[in-house]
């Protein structure tokens, strides 16, 4: 289901938390490398060890194929003093060295993807507990937050092994040159001194390198999400009935292609960058190989160095540059895992878009009612306002409604009796008391909701019905009672598994040899499904209905409706509907209209008002009779 939502940034969003608009700076990158390597850790202790330990040996491996290497050429050109057994045992001391070089990539290969696989485990489960313990809907309308997040998906799977990698490789690294600096430093200290100086230029562009990376991938955000969206609306089934009428494809396919060019384009440019930067690197690092090269032929033409010496120095020459190369790319690999892992260690740090008490009232079962008091509502300081100083009054055990032309504020007060925002003035009462002193999922336990863009799932009809309490998916007397009083029982019954067929044709059902999928509902079968899951809470204080049955014919609104009334007996229910007729037996009916009550009463009292209830119920009278 296709879900659109306003993208404002409210002062809450701004006020609880970092500036979600910028990337993770220096303090943010501090913060985060302890709480990647802690991640990786945890996910995988066993085999983060094991990498530590394979990183040493590799580090200490060509340094000893090195020395074991000129050992064995110098006793062989002696020809004298080195007996068989030296010789053999030098040969095999290389071979066992070699054998373990040649084995360790794979070892590392092997503990790097287990590695990985564990820690994307963990970091979902880390970034979708935050995101599902967020109380309200702040942040999910923030599109900075949105584009942080999608960062932080990735980065959260890929960032820790990363950076545990990078710093094992840095170690190996470092290990190796340390090595081979000591040899290059008894051959040729001027050597030495030139090869860690052609290190520091290759180190500063990488980091400058890495930080454009950081910032792209920051900038390109908004830009590969709308990408996605373009390419979501082309393939998805519910978008596909109007793009095919409609005839869009080509224009959301041509704005997909504009995104993509785009990054491509942006992505070219440091392409680019990138290759210019490092092949002068290359350059630079060949150049120097060669001239020590030259050094050494000319240094054991004169007698200065033995074979032996040569080889190792070659040895020392490659394996310095290949190891200052090697540190300077793991440090590459840290710098830009940490940048990005800044995103997922700030989205794991968002602290609650709406504030909860640190020790919350109990909320009690409802005794008085529901009060707005003066409520305003805004959705950011920019925005108009949609509620502007409401007052009403929902009496325990009686039913209200809510009607109003569309953008009114109806959902709005919804959304804010269920606290899924807090009032910008003004308060919400449950039985006299602040919702803010609640603890949110406390006070929506109390409820039970069928919104007007319920969503539909593509799970089960079982499991569809079951997540409007999950306690009872495997109660099938209470799944059945749901359904039945949602007028749904019957079509399910007639589906091919029954509660358990898939209502999908996005997957397979795994246990039917089907390629066709599952099975698709009408709208109005769908809305039934809505309902049994607010069925299915029957025990609850309060029961809110926005537009019930918009979906449904006639007959079986009329149906849905006598089900709702009977439902609702005795029961505190606040109902929204643009069919007044249905509202006829509500207790009181609230009219809203530009962010204010502005009329209250019974059905006959607003009829005799003479107002806007009464006009707007005169329009549909007249619509269903027809024009005299």
């Amino acid at each position: 289901m296709t879900v659109t939502t306003k993208a404002a940034t409210t002062p809450s969003a701004r006020a609880a938390g970092a500036d979600v608009d910028a990337p993770p700076g220096p303090l943010g990158r501090m913060v985060a490398g302890p709480a990647a390597m802690v991640l990786a850790f945890r996910a995988a202790p066993g085999m983060a060890a094991l990498l530590a330990v394979v990183s040493v040996c590799a580090g200490a491996g060509p340094v000893a194929s090195a020395w074991l290497t000129k050992l064995l050429l110098d006793r062989i050109a002696e020809r004298t003093g080195s007996g068989l057994a030296e010789l053999v045992r030098l040969a095999v001391a290389l071979a066992v060295v070699g054998v373990l070089l040649a084995f360790l990539p794979q070892l590392v290969n092997y503990a790097s993807a287990e590695l990985g696989r564990r820690v994307r485990l963990a970091a979902r489960d880390r970034i979708f507990t935050t995101v599902g313990n967020l109380p309200g809907l702040v942040r999910l309308e923030d599109p900075p937050f949105y584009d942080r997040l999608m960062l932080a998906h990735q980065a959260g799977a890929d960032s820790p092994g990363q950076v545990l990698g990078g710093l094992l490789g840095l170690l190996q690294a470092i290990l190796t040159m340390g090595g081979f600096l000591v040899t290059m430093a008894l051959l040729s200290p001027v050597m030495t001194v030139a090869l860690l100086l052609a290190a520091i230029p290759a180190l500063v562009a990488e980091l400058m390198l890495n930080r454009r990376r950081a910032r792209l991938a920051w900038r390109l955000g908004p830009t590969e999400r709308r990408e996605i969206f373009y390419a979501d609306l082309l393939r998805n089934l519910q978008a596909a009935k109007e793009v095919r009428l409609f005839g869009t494809a080509g224009f959301f396919r041509d704005r997909m292609l504009v995104e993509l060019r785009t990054i491509n384009g942006q992505r070219r440019r440091l392409d680019r960058r990138v290759l210019g930067t490092q092949g002068g690197l290359s350059l630079l690092s060949a150049t120097l190989a060669g001239a020590g090269l030259v050094w050494a032929a000319t240094a054991a033409l004169s007698g200065r160095l033995s074979i032996g010496d040569v080889a190792i120095f070659v040895a020392a020459v490659a394996g310095t540059q290949g190891s200052l190369a090697g540190a300077v790319r793991n440090l590459s690999v840290v710098h830009e895992a940490l940048l990005m892992f800044g995103h997922y260690h700030a989205v794991i740090a968002t602290p609650p878009d709406l504030p909860v008490p640190a020790d919350p009232r109990p909320v009690p079962p409802l005794r008085q009612g529901i009060e707005f008091q003066d409520v305003w509502f805004r959705y950011g300081d920019d925005q108009p306002w949609i509620l502007r100083g409401v007052d009403l009054t929902i009496g325990f055990g009686t039913a209200a409604a809510l009607v109003g032309e569309n953008g009114a504020g109806k959902s709005t007060m919804v959304k804010l009796l269920c606290r899924l925002y807090d009032p910008t003035r003004g308060r919400v009462l449950w039985d006299g008391v602040d919702l803010r002193e609640f603890d949110p999922a406390s006070l929506r336990e109390r409820m039970s909701t069928v919104f007007q863009d319920y969503t539909c799932y593509d799970l089960s009809a079982r499991e569809n019905i079951a997540l409007g309490d999950l306690s009872a998916i495997d109660d099938q007397t209470r799944l059945t009672a749901a359904a039945r009083r949602a007028g749904a029982h019957d079509a399910i019954s007639r589906l091919p598994k029954g509660y358990d067929t898939l209502l999908s044709r996005m997957f397979r059902d795994p246990d039917v040899d089907d390629p066709k999928g599952g099975v698709l509902l009408s709208g109005g079968q769908w809305q039934r499904l809505a309902l049994a899951r607010a069925f299915l809470r029957d025990q609850r204080d309060l029961l809110i209905l926005d537009e019930p049955s918009s979906g449904l014919d006639a007959e079986a609104e009329y149906e849905i409706h006598a089900r709702l009334r009977a439902h609702r007996e005795g029961q505190t229910s606040l109902l929204i509907s643009h069919r007044l007729g249905t509202l006829r037996d509500a207790s009181q009916i609230a009219v809203l209209d530009g962010g204010r009550i502005t009329e209250l009463g019974g059905h006959q009292e607003l009829l005799a008002v003479g107002g806007t209830y009464a006009r707007l119920f005169a329009l549909q009278s007249t619509g269903y009779r027809g024009a005299d």
